[in-house]
Formats: C-alpha cells, structure tokens, sequence
C-alpha cells in the first residue's frame, strides 16, 4: 500500500499551508484557542469564508453544492492542516450534519441549505444530550409536536456546545412516545434565533463554554424536517460516525514544540533530549501519532470508497483522543512543576500550553461517546461481541 499523498494532494497541502500562513491573525488563532476551536466566532468567520470560497470547506461536495468533488483524503489532510495551524476545525455544518443531509435529505433541502454551508455562511450546533440523555441518546424526550405545517417544541437539551455562536441547531427530538425508543426520534434544522429558544451558559474544565438549550412552545418549519419522520435516530448515527473523526493536528503541534523544547533546554550542563527516559517518552509518543495518523486517514480511504466508518470512526476517536492525553501528559513529566503555569505566567513555558491542554484533553475523551463507549462500539460492532 503507498501511504504518501498524491503529488496533486502534496501540491494542496501547499498551497493550504501558504493560504494559512498569510490570512492567520493573532485575533483569530486566540479567538479559536479560546472558543475550543469551534467554529461560528467573528475573527474564526472572516478566514473560513475566505477558505470556502476557494472549496476547501467542503472539497468533496460536488461542485453543485460548493465542493471540488475531491477525495475524502485530500479533505482530511486539510483539517489535519487547519487544526496543527490554530484555525477553528469543529465544523458541525460541514462536517456533520452537511454529510448526513447529503446522504439522506431530500433534493430541496440540499438545495437550501448546502450551499450556504460550503460557503462558511451557516454554522450549525449539536443538539443531542439532554439531562437524562447523554450516552444513551434514545432516551432523548424534547418533545415535538406535528400541528400540520410546523412542529411545536418544548424540552430541555444540555451539553450542546456552539449554540451562542452557531446559527442553526442541528436537533435530535421525540415525534413519537408510543414506539420503541430509538424509532420514535426525528432530526431537525433549527434557527437559533427562533421565539422561545433560550440559551444559557455553562464551562467546562476546559475553560470552553458550553450550553444548557431551553425550548418553550418554539414552531419549527415541515420543510426543516430531515429525511423522514421518526427515522432521525438512524441519521444520528450517522452522524455521529462523522463526528467521531478526529484529526489530531493540535496536539501534534504541541509534541512538536515539546521536542523542540528538549532540544533547546540545558538541564545541569547538558540538553534535556540527551535525558534516556524523556528519549524513551517522545520516541513512544512518535510511534503513537504515527498511528493515529493511520488510523485517521483509514477513514477517509472507507469513504472514498463509498462506505461510512463506523467501529473505525471509534477506533481512530479513542486511540487520538487518549493519545493527546498522553502527549499532554508526558509534557507535564517533562515540564515539572513549570507544567503547571497558565499562560500569561513569566514562569510559564511554551505559553502554558501544556496546561491548558492538559485540561482540554480530558474533554476530547468525553464529547461524540465517552472512550468506554467507543470501546462497546468496537466490541459489538467490529469484534461482533454480545451485548
């Protein structure tokens, strides 16, 4: 198997890299760090859009809804680029909800709503977890009621980051109580903006905000129906296998500079890489993104060839997300006591990254299904366990 990028896929790692290298702004790369790297933030809005325009937003949609028509792998390596350089790389519209529309919408709401989500325009907000429904999504109840041509909504949902800067919320809802849980469930396009919406805050120990969403007797559109009724669970798996595609660009970024690091630190007399355990460490450490890449790029190698990850979607989120623990982990071992410095502190080294995304890194292990989750997945569904 030839594991390098093509010379068209070099060629656009490139130019990537150059476009990103000049539009990047301090208020941008700050505004992403703080906002969890999400996307919706005005200074995250101006690049994206400018990113979109040239395709690369959604580079595999065909050209009719704003995409290159361009491999899955090739779209892959650029949110590896974007992530490792500080632009926002959550995408809930484009790389979610967008996929799961063009899989299973209908011609009209493609028509609508693809366009202006390859454009940057629109961003989504996941709206699945509820009080009493986190790992187990189809005990999901926000309530949607069918008055013939809207749907009346009430309910609570919990946990769903992006609201207070994305535009729509992409909804998981209750159309029918007297089914079977999981059959009962339809998907929806919701403008954020809606009468009776009611967003409160809520910060994670990353530092990230998250939301608490309030309906109260909000009117949702027929035609913002996705796919059929009650078969959104369905849809919701799907996407969540989309979600479950983690790029680890970020934390490589931090390995990086970790090594470098080492490489520049005299520790009595001599540079710390010439240290034999933190040799052994960042050699680990290298085999373990080296991996993490593989398996990350076996995603997109499965949807080129027209099928969906689902137990490898699992496998590449558990390993990269408790591979950034480890990189941020052994940061800290090498660090010390300076490891755990905010940035702004004089004392603290490389601006207190390894701090804060010692912090981040557990979030990664929670968010899409918590690694013990991932791991049922890969038992049931790739090792064909019993439940």
């Amino acid at each position: 198997m030839d594991f390098e990028f093509t010379k068209e896929e070099k060629a656009l790692q490139e130019e990537v890299r150059e476009f990103i290298k000049k539009e990047s702004t301090p208020e941008m790369l700050k505004e992403t760090e703080d906002m969890g790297d999400i996307y919706g933030a005005p200074e995250g809005r101006k690049i994206i859009q400018k990113m979109a325009a040239k395709g690369w937003l959604t580079p595999t949609w065909p050209k009719e809804y704003g995409g290159l028509g361009v491999s899955d792998v090739a779209s892959y390596m650029i949110r590896e680029e974007m992530g490792y350089h500080g632009l926002p790389f959550g995408f809930v519209a484009a790389h979610m909800a967008g996929p799961t529309i063009l899989r299973f919408g209908s011609d009209e709401m493609k028509k609508k709503w693809l366009p202006r989500i390859a454009s940057g325009e629109l961003e989504f907000a996941l709206g699945y977890t509820e009080p009493q429904a986190g790992s187990d999504l189809s005990a999901l109840n926000l309530r949607a009621e069918d008055k013939g041509d809207y749907f009346l909504l009430n309910g609570t949902k919990l946990f769903n980051t992006s609201c207070h800067i994305a535009d729509c919320h992409w909804l998981a809802c209750r159309t029918d109580f007297d089914v079977a849980k999981h059959k009962g469930v339809s998907m929806m396009i919701v403008d954020l903006k809606s009468p009776g919406i009611t967003i409160s805050p809520l910060i994670t120990m990353a530092g990230w905000r998250t939301n608490e969403v309030v309906y109260e007797d909000v009117r949702v559109p027929k035609e913002n129906l996705v796919g059929e009724k009650n078969k959104g669970f369905y849809y919701l798996m799907a996407a969540l296998d989309f979600e479950r595609m983690f790029p680890l660009g970020r934390y490589r970024r931090v390995f990086d500079e970790l090594v470098e690091y080492t490489k520049e630190t005299i520790v009595d007399g001599k540079a710390m890489s010439k240290d034999p355990l933190i040799r052994q460490k960042l050699a680990q450490l290298s085999t373990e993104i080296e991996v993490t890449r593989l398996l990350y790029y076996q995603l997109a190698h499965i949807l080129d060839k027209g099928g969906i990850p689902n137990y490898q979607s699992s496998m590449e989120k558990t390993f990269a997300t408790e591979c950034a623990q480890r990189i941020v982990n052994v940061g800290m071992d090498v660090l010390g006591l300076y490891g755990q410095l905010k940035e702004g502190s004089k004392w603290a080294q490389l601006k207190g990254k390894v701090e804060k995304f010692y912090r981040t890194s557990i979030v990664e292990t929670i968010y899409a299904g918590t690694s013990e989750i991932q791991r049922n997945i890969i038992a049931q569904r790739g090792l064909k366990l019993p439940r």
